[in-house]
């Protein structure tokens, strides 16, 4: 399988940090305001690939990291090795590289879990905050022991504790499962063949659904991810597809009241895979958010 990405905006260069390295694909004038994209499962940089000409038309230089354990980036054997202070450090290790104090950082799904915790734990690293559907650590842990949809909703991460099946069940019918979960989890035509030739070529390297999986299993339930309740200092946006099948939409709210200064913006019809649905929109609103 080969994975051609040539057609899309942006060069790729790899950095070292914490121990690793990352690909990381970079577009915009290497002047401007420092924007950092993070991704989710299980994407890898090309799920920001909406966002690449808005932002670096809007002058930004944007990063977006193949994060540890995915596609092109290493894969560093160990559930530990993905706990989520070790994914913080490598956004830090980025900033640093790239001789930043701050950045503009937007995440999804895991993406923004990260995000929302780099902003907890490194708040002086973080400019502004963009958030898409994933929730305050806490806000979620309040929403999973309150509401009994969430539960529910949240049954594969139980899942994907377990060892070795998990990557056995994934890996059949040429990723017939995670296939789905992207396309049966967004609007009809989203993701086309071409996006899902690319995602099945990342999804099938050396090691990545075992270090996929691991972000999981080092940040469960037993974690202390969850636990942490501490309020986010920085400017935030969060931007909320409504019809998310993975998250209730009570976990948006609940995830603004643990910050000083946020704003909501819900998308009545749009899914869990709210930037690509979305393009146009989310990047207004990120654009100018970012500003």
């Amino acid at each position: 399988m080969v994975q051609r990405t040539r057609d899309l905006p942006g060069t790729s260069r790899y950095v070292t940090t914490d121990g690793v390295t990352l690909h990381v694909r970079a577009v915009g004038p290497e002047d401007g305001p420092l924007a950092v994209l993070l991704h989710g499962f299980p994407e890898f940089w090309y799920g920001w690939r909406h966002q690449l000409d808005a932002l670096a038309g809007a002058g930004y230089r944007v990063l977006i990291p193949d994060q540890r354990g995915y596609n092109l980036s290493d894969k560093p054997e160990g559930t530990s090795a993905y706990r989520v202070d070790r994914l913080v450090e490598d956004v830090v290790g980025l900033l640093d590289d790239a001789g930043a104090e701050t950045a503009r950082v937007v995440g999804h799904d895991w993406g923004a879990m990260v995000a929302w915790c780099l902003a907890l734990d490194r708040p002086g690293r973080v400019e502004r905050l963009g958030i898409l559907n994933v929730p305050h650590p806490a806000a979620f842990g309040e929403t999973l022991r309150e509401d009994w949809r969430q539960g529910l909703r949240s049954w594969y991460a139980g899942f994907f504790q377990l060892p070795r099946v998990p990557e056995r069940v994934l890996r059949a019918r040429e990723f017939e499962l995670l296939t789905r979960a992207l396309t049966d989890g967004s609007r009809p035509g989203t993701f086309s063949e071409v996006d899902l030739a690319r995602y099945r070529t990342a999804w099938g390297r050396p090691g990545a659904l075992t270090a996929m999986l691991n972000w999981y299993r080092a940040n469960g339930l037993r974690s202390d991810l969850f636990d942490r309740r501490g309020r986010v200092s920085v400017p935030t946006l969060v931007l909320w597809g409504a019809r998310d099948t993975a998250l209730v939409r009570e976990n948006a709210a609940r995830s603004v009241e643990y910050c000083d200064d946020a704003d909501l913006v819900l998308f009545e019809d749009a899914t869990h895979w709210l930037q690509h649905e979305k393009p146009e929109a989310v990047n207004g609103h990120l654009v100018e958010f970012l500003d």
